[in-house]
């Protein structure tokens, strides 16, 4: 199961700036609205995001972007760009070879020496924890509705560790607030946007 607000958004005729506002509408609604990450709303608010749209069609191409990305928020104030959400809806639309991806990109990081001062988390519609179902509510801790690579500082997950303490409880808390949600509950969070 995917996030119920993109199959009525036919990939291929979307706009960039279609991909951007959908994906924003996940963060409003899932990561802010159910809290999923306690730091997201603060840069969401100050609009320190950068929304980067890749037209890449091979991971070669995506490749070549997350690099320029990576440099990008690398040498930008952090007043105006704190993170990235890297969108990429061509390209790993299977999670397994986007999982394999993610060791190409972090090896990026390290060839960039990047490693340590940002780091990549990772969203797709059809994110999988090991050892779940394809349907189990834990997945959509992570369920964005595009596959997105999430570039971000060393220094402000420091500084937000910090600031909540209990930042380890975080993926308990998210398991406990989904399993209370539920699956209907899940498709309720994005059913008035589809009606609009």
């Amino acid at each position: 199961m995917t996030l119920p607000l993109v199959p009525s958004l036919p990939i291929s005729s979307a706009s960039t700036d279609e991909f951007i506002s959908i994906t924003q509408v996940w963060l409003e609604k899932a990561v802010i609205g159910l809290n999923l990450c306690p730091f997201a709303k603060a840069v969401h608010i100050k609009e320190q995001i950068r929304y980067f749209v890749s037209l890449a069609r091979t991971p070669e191409e995506l490749l070549q972007d997350l690099i320029a990305e990576l440099e990008i928020l690398a040498e930008a104030n952090p007043d105006k760009i704190e993170t990235t959400l890297l969108i990429h809806p061509y390209v790993f639309k299977d999670f397994l070879d986007f999982n394999d991806f993610l060791d190409t990109a972090d090896g990026a990081l390290e060839e960039l020496d990047l490693d340590g001062i940002l780091q990549i988390a990772s969203f797709h519609p059809q994110y999988q924890f090991a050892d779940t179902n394809i349907d189990d509510i834990e997945n959509f801790t992570n369920r964005s509705p595009f596959p997105t690579l999430h570039l971000l500082r060393e220094d402000s997950i420091d500084k937000a560790v910090i600031a909540f303490p209990e930042a380890d409880a975080i993926y308990e808390k998210n398991m406990q607030t989904l399993s209370n949600l539920g699956l209907d509950g899940w498709k309720k969070l994005f059913s008035e946007h589809e009606k609009k």
